[in-house]
């Protein structure tokens, strides 16, 4: 009888040598017409049928494999949380934002709806929005609270890392222009696509916040704001400054916090 159980023991910890697999996939987008990369990060042990599913979005001029490649830890994470992860490849400068006329420009639909699709039919991803989050980075923490805020059918919780959560202070950088017109011309399209006057979509059922910014990033200030008005509004959320910079070593630091979030989130939605 020790033999099976021996042998079981061998295989788990085979698993946990080879750590969690990793897939580069193309999601064909019919908004965009075109095939899209993400990388879809799974345990090397399911324990549940249904994984729920995390989905990081990439910063400005970033790429769908970005967090594998630059996060250190991701795979254990994925394998001590039981978290499928997502990670889609949101253009050099999208914001995630569908543009009115722009077909090429439709990366709302394309990760919201699209991707979430996919990821549904082919991997064992639990498909209630409970069981489903997300978050990024810069410009993927700005889009991760705009697409949760928009589609909380979707998603049930949401974090942010150093997000430009509100883009009006930056006229002039990050292709934002090219999106959405000028401001001093086009203040309307660009109040309706900042974060910052999204809150009122944040009332209804709670929807779980977690917002961290490092206090020596050029977002910082925009952060804090956030969190200010946040706190004004009675909007519960989790609200997390570290020491820090823009960059990935911050965000691996705050990910190790973020993981632990979500993980608890899920677990409170199966009581």
């Amino acid at each position: 009888m020790k033999l099976p159980f021996m042998l079981l023991s061998f295989l788990l910890l085979c698993q946990q040598l080879i750590g969690a697999q990793v897939d580069t996939v193309e999601v064909y987008s019919n908004s965009m017409q075109k095939n899209i990369k993400a990388v879809v990060v799974q345990p090397a042990s399911n324990l549940n049928s249904k994984l729920p599913t995390l989905y990081l979005l990439h910063g400005f001029s970033g790429k769908y494999n970005d967090y594998i490649q630059r996060v250190a830890q991701l795979q254990e994470l994925v394998d001590r949380y039981q978290i499928l992860v997502v990670c889609p490849d949101g253009g050099h400068s999208s914001w995630y934002w569908d543009i009115d006329g722009d077909k090429d420009f439709q990366y709302e639909t394309f990760v919201s709806n699209e991707l979430v699709n996919y990821i549904s039919a082919n991997y064992p991803a639990n498909e209630e929005s409970r069981y489903r989050a997300i978050t990024g980075f810069s410009m993927g923490g700005h889009g991760a609270l705009y697409l949760a805020l928009r589609h909380q059918d979707v998603y049930g919780a949401v974090g942010s890392i150093a997000g430009g959560v509100d883009i009006r202070p930056f006229p002039n950088n990050w292709d934002m222009e090219k999106r959405l017109g000028s401001y001093a011309e086009n203040s309307a399209s660009w109040q309706s696509h900042t974060v910052m006057e999204m809150l009122h979509l944040a009332g209804g059922q709670p929807l779980p916040i977690y917002i961290d910014c490092g206090r020596d990033d050029f977002f910082y200030e925009v952060n804090l704001r956030l969190h200010e008005r946040m706190t004004y509004l009675n909007i519960p959320h989790h609200y997390q400054s570290m020491p820090g910079k823009h960059d990935w070593a911050y965000v691996s630091k705050s990910l190790d916090f973020q993981f632990a979030f979500f993980h608890q989130f899920f677990v409170d939605s199966e009581r």
